[in-house]
């Protein structure tokens, strides 16, 4: 499935729980990054989300705190970056679909596993060095 496909077909509501894998969700995300500003990305990316879990029965799924980081990782990324399209900014960015996860590398499995987390969204909880520019 092409990106606007991808996209199209989430925003619809109609991506089925099966195809909706990591893989997938990162993808999304990267196309939702690198079609809106970040603060439009997280926005909108965010109110597809919840409305996919509903229709999908996953609501207890939605983590907002996962959700924002990933989106701000993976901005960052791409615009530092500049990819033309999601596989080669995946053969450079692996470790966003590797576990253990790389939300790690910024937050505590504590703070990653609270209710508060789940609910609202934390800042990260561990310092990391940034990468050069």
């Amino acid at each position: 499935m092409n990106d606007l496909d991808l996209f199209r077909t989430f925003e619809s509501g109609v991506l089925s729980r099966e195809a909706f894998s990591h893989k997938v969700h990162v993808h999304l995300a990267w196309i939702y990054v690198s079609r809106f500003t970040l603060t439009e990305a997280i926005e909108r990316f965010r109110a597809r989300l919840i409305n996919w879990a509903k229709l999908n029965g996953a609501d207890g799924l939605y983590h907002e705190t996962i959700t924002w980081a990933y989106l701000m990782i993976i901005n960052e990324r791409q615009r530092r970056g500049r990819y033309a399209d999601f596989e080669a900014f995946l053969s450079d960015n692996e470790d966003l679909l590797k576990k253990p996860s790389v939300l790690e590398q910024y937050y505590t499995l504590e703070t990653l596993d609270s209710n508060y987390a789940r609910h609202h969204y934390v800042m990260p909880d561990k310092a990391v060095a940034a990468k050069a520019a």
